[in-house]
């Protein structure tokens, strides 16, 4: 009982609320009117099934709503919306007028105009239907009115969409349409040829400078221009207009394009590699997302380049990147950037809020067109960051040839003066060549005086020579075997008795010394590979190793020996083993620090090391007697 009152009651107030429905007035001074708020009432058709003949009788007369929203718009996409105008003529009109539409991606308008006779005409338009069926050859959907006689009329249009749309219904004279169309068409020509102009202009700037940044501008602006054209059925009008479908395409195409490319041309012109290595690589992940998404848009599912508002999350990107590497690196041409993407931010705001219905204070032209205001300015400013670069890069090649002229004066001035110093120097040799021509003169004579004593003399030398030469091989034999009692003597001395570094080193003076005793008593029984056994071998990268002509594996004339991965220079680690072994073991590591000039602690941990395999081979070095030290130096198995 209580539903039954409730539902009663909706029905009278919906009742009311129609039967309350204020019509618009016009009268021979009408020229233009917008309807919005509740001068628009309207039904939803969820099934998407229901006739204008249903829809206009009496039982669905109280089912229309009054408009909330500034403008109606299609909140449920799979319906279709009908909705009812009142329009009262105070007078008879003399001239044409229309009903027209704005959104240019309405897919389908049906409208409903009461004639003389009191029947409704039915015409229909809408951006998936060929452009040839419109009633004017214009961008925008137009519909004639049949009658314009004095009194109240009402007028049904039925909306359907699978984008979301602001249904703005406007009432204009013919008068006043052409007016209309004219100014737009114009204003359109002025931003597609400035576009135009930007682009010819970077295109000859790319051609001189050859700069990539040129070529990404111009690739950004024909995204923006593909853009403007898509969204405001100018490309439906000229560009396709047998082939509706391109509608669903082109904007997202267009959309992805801007994105990149915007992207892209900020990398170039900000130097982002070089002064923002984080923010380059937060483009690059955001150009493959971006991809990504749009391939999935183009062979998935061609409805998710509605989601036009994921276009915010590149400009914010690039947005920000400009506002650090201002701010941080204090790049100027940034700045120019960073005021039109301000521009384009405000103009993306101010259509979404537009869209949405909040900006009832805004003017409509500044709503409708303000994101093609924004990429206006953008541009405007990125061609002024653009010009700031050249100007910068200019100003630095003209510093940089002002540099080189500068050293070019220097360098001919020094020119000049070593010129001059070599002239004098010239005209002074010159002199003191012709007194020593002239002393040579006399010299010569004096020589060939000499010579012939000389001549007599070199005889003499000659046979002298002859018996040099004689005792010289004397000498030889006997410096060979000097050499050879005194390498015996200080390998007897070395073994006999403790030597001091300085004398240690006459025997083992340097590395390769220290290297050619280690390889005489590694292999004194032959070579043989540790990986495959061949005995053949050749010379290693580093002097006595050996490396396998078989397997070509390179044994280290360390290897095995208490010296592999010694740290301390070879002959200092000899005289220790050598101190060690004389010693037996007893020396402290501070004398050896104080004998070998090395660290205490390093002394000690070799010491350590030479005691141990001292203690190991005990029964190995009796009877070795002072020279037992080298038997120390191999490992026991080698």
């Amino acid at each position: 009982m209580l539903l039954r009152f409730i539902t009663s009651l909706l029905c009278l107030f919906c009742f009311i609320a129609v039967k309350s429905q204020t019509p618009v007035t016009f009268n021979k001074d009408s020229y233009e009117h917008i309807f919005k708020n509740k001068e628009v009432v309207a039904l939803e058709d969820s099934t998407g099934k229901l006739s204008f003949d249903v829809i206009s009788s009496k039982a669905y007369q109280d089912k229309f709503v009054p408009n909330i929203d500034y403008y109606p718009k299609n909140y449920n996409r799979n319906a279709a919306y009908w909705y009812r105008i009142k329009v009262n003529f105070e007078d008879n009109l003399d001239k044409s007028c229309i009903i027209e539409f704005f959104d240019q991606v309405t897919d389908y308008i049906d409208a409903y105009f009461p004639d003389t006779n009191g029947n409704y005409v039915h015409a229909n338009s809408g951006a998936d239907l060929p452009f040839k069926q419109r009633l004017f050859q214009h961008k925008n959907f137009e519909f004639l009115i049949k009658n314009t006689q004095k009194g109240d009329y009402y007028y049904y249009f039925r909306v359907k969409s699978k984008d979301k749309v602001n249904v703005i219904i406007v009432f204009r004279t013919i008068e006043r349409f052409i007016q209309y169309g004219l100014t737009e068409y114009l204003t359109y020509g002025l931003f597609y040829g400035m576009i135009f102009i930007f682009s010819f202009h970077n295109l000859l700037m790319y051609l001189a400078v050859r700069r990539r940044q040129y070529l990404y501008y111009i690739l950004y602006i024909l995204s923006v221009g593909l853009y403007e054209v898509s969204i405001d059925g100018i490309a439906y009008q000229y560009l396709w207009p047998q082939h509706p479908v391109w509608n669903e395409y082109a904007y997202g195409i267009a959309l992805f394009c801007i994105s990149s490319f915007a992207m892209i041309f900020t990398k170039e012109l900000l130097h982002v590699k070089q002064k923002a290595p984080v923010f380059f690589k937060l483009i690059n992940i955001t150009l493959l997302l971006r991809l990504v998404f749009f391939l999935a848009c183009l062979c998935y599912n061609p409805d998710w380049f509605k989601f036009k508002f994921i276009e915010f999350i590149p400009l914010s990107i690039g947005f920000i990147t400009g506002i650090y590497i201002l701010w941080k690196k204090k790049y100027r041409p940034a700045r120019f950037f960073v005021v039109g993407y301000s521009f384009l931010f405000l103009g993306f705001i101010i259509k979404i809020v537009h869209i949405l219905g909040y900006a009832r204070h805004i003017p409509g032209a500044l709503g409708y067109y303000s994101l093609s205001f924004g990429f206006l300015l953008e541009m405007i400013f990125l061609s002024f960051a653009i010009g700031d670069q050249v100007r910068i890069l200019k100003r630095k090649k003209e510093n940089a040839q002002k540099q080189i002229i500068k050293q070019m004066q220097l360098n001919a001035e020094m020119k000049d003066n070593l010129n001059k110093q070599l002239e004098a120097k010239v005209e002074q040799r010159t002199k003191e060549v012709k007194q020593q021509a002239v002393a040579l003169m006399e010299q010569n004579e004096t020589i060939e005086k000499q010579n012939d004593e000389l001549l007599q003399k070199n005889e003499l030398l000659q046979h002298q020579a002859e018996e040099i030469s004689r005792m010289n091989l004397l000498l030889e034999k006997d410096n060979i075997n000097l050499k050879t009692d005194i390498e015996k003597v200080t390998n007897a001395r070395v073994n006999a008795t403790e030597l001091d570094f300085d004398e240690f080193s006459q025997k083992y003076p340097d590395k390769e010394s220290c290297y050619k005793f280690l390889a005489e008593i590694k292999w004194e029984r032959g070579y043989a590979c540790l990986k495959c056994g061949n005995t053949n071998y050749c010379n290693g990268k580093v002097p006595y190793n050996r490396r396998c002509t078989k397997c070509a594996y390179e044994e280290s004339v360390l290897h095995a020996t208490i010296f592999e991965n010694n740290r301390i220079p070879i002959n200092k680690a000899f005289y220790l083993v050598y101190l060690m072994y004389h010693s037996k073991g007893a020396i402290s590591s501070h004398k050896l620090s104080e004998k070998l000039g090395i660290r205490q602690s390093t002394c000690w941990a070799y010491a350590v090391k030479v005691k141990k395999v001292m203690d190991e081979r005990k029964k190995d070095l009796k009877g070795t007697g002072k020279s037992g030290w080298s038997k120390l130096v191999l490992e026991k198995n080698s």
